[in-house]
């Protein structure tokens, strides 16, 4: 499966400069959904999700903005990249000088596109395929977490993992342009950039990629 998820990747992505960020390089698909058609005929499955993996996304665009301009963020930290996709945060991280990065997916091709992205962009960063949000907190100082609130589900079980991890000492970063299952009220807005994504499956070319902590929580009793 690794030599032919490679070889899809390659087939179907063209290495480019990052639009807005073009010390950056990435594998990068030009059609969504002919992409998306590809992966389901090559699985066999109809359900096949998204190919998020090809594309660069508002949040995880604003995060690699945040990380250029404030590269103390992560500097001399470890960082882990949740549902890294393609891995531009963790490549972001890197480059702004982050000591180890963990890019985490459950899509091989994307742990596949993670690897040739960071190979390309002369990085070195640890690949992870598995699904970490039942998990205890991993032993890292940021979690960058871009893009992860457009399904219903994926959400709900999202944020209580990161509140855990803010709990545990970890400095937690968000990144979207506002989808509809973002937790507004649980976030603290930072930053925002004006994005361009590259794939037409986002409303607009052009969006506005915004960069939240989590809002602390008040202490049980606090009369607000």
């Amino acid at each position: 499966m690794a030599g032919s998820s490679r070889a899809f990747v390659l087939r179907h992505t063209r290495l480019r400069p990052v639009p807005g960020l073009e010390p950056i390089r990435l594998h990068l698909a030009d059609d969504a959904l002919a992409l998306w058609r590809a992966v389901q005929l090559e699985t066999g499955d109809a359900d096949a999700p998204i190919p998020y993996w090809a594309f660069a996304w508002g949040g995880g665009l604003a995060i690699a903005h945040y990380l250029r301009d404030r590269p103390q963020t992560v500097a001399g930290r470890r960082i882990l990249d949740l549902a890294s996709g393609s891995g531009l945060c963790a490549i972001a991280a890197l480059q702004a000088g982050a000591s180890a990065a963990t890019a985490v997916d459950i899509d091989v091709r994307a742990v596949t596109a993670i690897r040739l992205n960071a190979r390309a962009n002369g990085g070195r960063l640890t690949v992870l395929q598995r699904d970490v949000l039942d998990d205890e907190p991993p032993d890292v100082d940021v979690i960058l977490a871009g893009d992860c609130w457009y399904e219903a589900g994926l959400a709900a079980r999202v944020l209580p993992w990161l509140r855990r991890a803010g709990e545990a000492g970890i400095d937690v970063l968000v990144g979207d342009p506002g989808r509809a299952h973002l937790p507004v009220a649980e976030l603290v807005e930072l930053a925002a950039y004006d994005v361009r994504t590259t794939t037409e499956l986002e409303d607009l070319d052009h969006r506005r990629g915004r960069v939240y902590s989590l809002r602390p929580r008040e202490p049980v009793g606090a009369v607000s």
